[in-house]
């Protein structure tokens, strides 16, 4: 969990507390935390209070965006911090088109995932 520099945090266009995740997963805040743990979603922290968010184009209906977990594994490997991901998911990508995160919520997780692999090449 970390904290971002405003360009980053301006790519994202909307974020969820850790309450509010939990709520759209229909979990208890404890297993959010954990999935942030486990590398299954990222968290920063943000705003005035510091305090912890997701962006919001993480959540699907009901659960994590499909793809998304494989892909912050495959960036992870590739040595990439939580800002780097984050950097990469929401840069506009006229190949694709729109963000990687935009391309993993439109179920086209298998190429964004290949993108995330040719990274570290």
């Amino acid at each position: 969990m970390t904290e971002i520099d405003a360009k980053t945090d301006g790519l994202v266009p909307a974020w969820l507390t850790l309450p509010d995740v939990a709520e759209k997963l229909g979990v208890e805040v404890t297993r959010v935390r954990q999935l942030v743990k486990e590398g299954q979603l990222i968290a920063v922290r943000r705003g005035e209070n510091r305090v912890l968010q997701v962006p919001a184009a993480f959540i699907g209906e009901g659960k994590v965006v499909k793809g998304l977990a494989g892909t912050l594994t495959l960036l992870k490997d590739d040595g990439f911090s939580d800002e780097e991901m984050l950097e990469w998911l929401f840069t506009p990508d006229d190949t694709l088109p729109g963000t990687p995160a935009d391309a993993l919520r439109g179920d086209r997780g298998t190429e964004v995932k290949r993108r995330a692999q040719a990274l570290a090449v």
